[in-house]
């Protein structure tokens, strides 16, 4: 569970990304959710967007895909999603501590 700082953390990279994933009216397959758990593993932070033709909204895209992937949502504005999901082999982004 991120702390609202590392949140914040991620917000602020995640404006330096671009969209790699957009869900259209095809909605989100077991090979799309492939397809984001890969690019979680190599990049941790995500960006993705819902189309206008997309049959779900982008905050439903985002809770599943991140279900399916055991991701983070960082943010969802509009059409546009942040996932987050510390890598399992060399992390690249080192979150701000949280308070215990």
């Amino acid at each position: 569970m991120l702390t609202s700082k590392q949140r914040a953390f991620l917000r602020s990279k995640a404006n330096d990304i671009d969209t790699i994933f957009q869900v259209g009216k095809d909605g989100i397959g077991e090979a799309f959710c492939r397809q984001v758990d890969s690019a979680l593993e190599k990049r941790e932070l995500i960006k993705f967007r819902t189309l206008e033709n997309s049959l779900i909204s982008a905050r439903e895209a985002a809770d599943e895909i991140s279900a399916a992937t055991n991701s983070e949502v960082v943010q969802v504005i509009g059409s546009k999603i942040v996932l987050y999901r510390r890598a399992k082999k060399n992390p690249k982004i080192e979150l701000p501590a949280s308070k215990k």
